[in-house]
């Protein structure tokens, strides 16, 4: 159990070639799929054979007797297969006296309908008294790990360091960093720089560098060491042990992600070598209701810029306009049902849905002090019965900044990307569709953004992502809105995450309109920062800014 930069393909590799070499037996190298088969097998293993003098001699030579292939290799004692966790046949089909499990985080949950890849491979191996398996893979999400599994039972060994103080053997994870940092901005991005990593000894207090530890005596601690008497050991190291990256760069990747959950998990994972916990800790709708403040104008003070989500229904339109302010901080401002079928047009006799959103668009949001501020960018979901109308009455407002969204297909789609232009299209008599303008088109990671605003409602002071909403009347913060917003679950499903409907939640239309708002600053990328200075520029008294603060937080509390 790894994270990235520790070698441990490489560790695999190794294996993989003495037991070609010294200790010949049938060999099975699993990837997570078939196609990373391939790859894996051009990018590494074909320059391992074609480097290594023996495994050349042996597998080589035969190139011209036709035995070798892109995913066979075969040699004096028996074969090496690889294949991927989602090819059945060759799972069940193959004994093995080896088996390397790759990634084993990212296979398949069923092998073809035929079981668990890890099960079938098992099985390949029970016409040899001396097998070994291999398994290795950075871990993804807790209680959903197949690494973790494996690790717990084996005797879960850590990769230690001696503290020079105490003496103690510990292991260098991030709870223990400490890091001093500033920041700077190009191009309005900001920029993290890190000034000083060093380590605390969680026994006995003291500090170290990064050079002291890695000059330390290592070793590595069993916390489980009855288990290799069944025969399993079991390992977990992270980068801070490895001899290819600096803490400096992976305190850097962390403060580059500490503000998007997504990225965030990667580093857990990846950098970090930890499981990311989904907490499942939300608030529920009677607590979110019971947390709602009293605003002492349309928009409180720390509101700074605007946006709305519109979630299309066959007969009515719902908005959410919502306020940002520094550091990710939000606030509910309004959120409405606009009544009627959104491809009537407008008559003398009565206003479109589409004209009454234009309402909602063109106000004038007001502060306390008399100062105002309009919305800056409307996303319009797109994705129901009335695609078409969605485009073409999102084309009429572009000067008011109103764009069509889509639901990107793929559950690992960024959250926003470049926007494409669409067709606007209309029957004519004959029944043809005939194109009739062109519309701008946004595809958003739901998935992603769904993810962004619940890791957001964890978020229990106020400050940096801490999610406002009013009591005040006429706002639309009820109970029905908190039951919606709080309406899905991220599930796993066979092999897959999926957002699932919870029991007793019957309407997500607040989720989505919450989704495409956020999405909405997300593509716009205001300058907080100018937004703050332009808000407050004539001498008064300015609200207080939250500062994320970053000194020995556990991962509940950064979220």
């Amino acid at each position: 159990m790894a994270s990235s930069q520790v070698g441990k393909t490489e560790m695999e590799l190794n294996m993989l070639g003495y037991a070609i070499d010294r200790a010949p037996g049938p060999i099975m190298l699993v990837l997570p799929t078939v196609d990373n088969a391939k790859d894996f097998s051009k990018r590494r293993l074909e320059k391992m054979i074609r480097d290594t003098a023996p495994l050349n001699q042996k597998i080589r030579h035969q190139v011209g007797n036709k035995k070798q292939s892109e995913l066979k290799k075969s040699y004096p004692g028996g074969m090496l297969t690889v294949t991927g966790s989602n090819s059945p046949t060759n799972l069940a089909s193959v004994p093995a006296r080896y088996v390397f499990g790759d990634e084993i985080d990212r296979w398949s949950k069923d092998a073809g309908g035929e079981g668990s890849p890890a099960g079938l491979l098992e099985a390949r191996t029970s016409t040899f008294y001396d097998y070994k398996m291999v398994m290795v893979s950075t871990p993804t999400t807790k209680d959903a790990s197949e690494i973790e599994k494996n690790f717990k039972l084996g005797t879960q060994e850590y990769w230690c360091s001696q503290c020079m103080y105490c003496g103690e053997d510990v292991f260098v994870e991030f709870d223990d960093i400490k890091f001093d940092f500033h920041k700077t901005e190009t191009d309005g991005e900001a920029q993290y720089i890190v000034d000083d990593v060093r380590f605390q000894c969680p026994h006995c207090g003291q500090i170290s560098t990064e050079d002291e530890i890695r000059q330390a005596p290592h070793k590595w601690v069993a916390r489980n060491p009855e288990a290799a008497a069944n025969g399993i050991r079991s390992f977990w190291i992270n980068a801070f042990s490895s001899p290819w990256i600096s803490w400096k760069k992976i305190v850097t990747r962390f403060l580059d992600a500490k503000n998007d959950p997504q990225k965030l998990k990667t580093v857990f994972n990846t950098m970090f070598g930890q499981l990311w916990e989904d907490r499942g800790d939300l608030r529920s709708d009677e607590e979110l209701l019971r947390m709602r403040e009293e605003y002492d104008a349309e928009l409180p003070d720390g509101v700074l810029c605007l946006t709305c989500g519109v979630d299309t229904q066959d007969d009515r339109l719902e908005y959410e306009v919502v306020g940002y302010g520094m550091y990710n901080e939000s606030w509910g401002i309004e959120k409405g049902v606009i009544v009627g079928n959104p491809g009537i047009p407008s008559t003398k006799e009565m206003q479109s849905v589409w004209e009454r959103l234009d309402a909602v668009i063109d106000r004038e949001w007001e502060y306390k002090d008399g100062k105002k501020l309009k919305i800056s960018l409307t996303f319009v979901d797109s994705g129901g019965h009335y695609t078409n109308e969605v485009y073409e009455e999102c084309e009429k407002r572009f000067n008011k900044r109103v764009f069509a969204v889509k639901g990107a297909k793929e559950a690992d789609a960024p959250y926003t990307g470049r926007p494409k232009k669409v067709d606007i299209t209309k029957t004519d008599k004959s029944g043809r569709k005939v194109v009739i303008g062109k519309a701008w088109l946004y595809y958003i990671g739901v998935s992603s953004g769904k993810a962004r605003i619940m890791d957001a409602l964890k978020v229990k002071e106020t400050g940096a992502n801490y999610c406002h909403f009013p009591t005040n009347e006429g706002r639309g913060y009820d109970q029905a809105y908190f039951n919606g917003l709080l309406s899905e679950k991220l599930t796993l499903v066979g092999n897959k995450w999926q957002w699932k409907v919870l029991p007793g939640h019957k309407r997500n239309e607040p989720l989505d309109c919450r989704n495409y708002a956020n999405a909405a600053v997300h593509v716009l990328k205001p300058n907080m920062e100018q937004l703050f200075k332009k808000r407050f520029e004539k001498p008064g008294v300015a609200p207080v800014q939250h500062k994320p603060k970053f000194k020995k937080q556990r991962k509940r509390e950064i979220i």
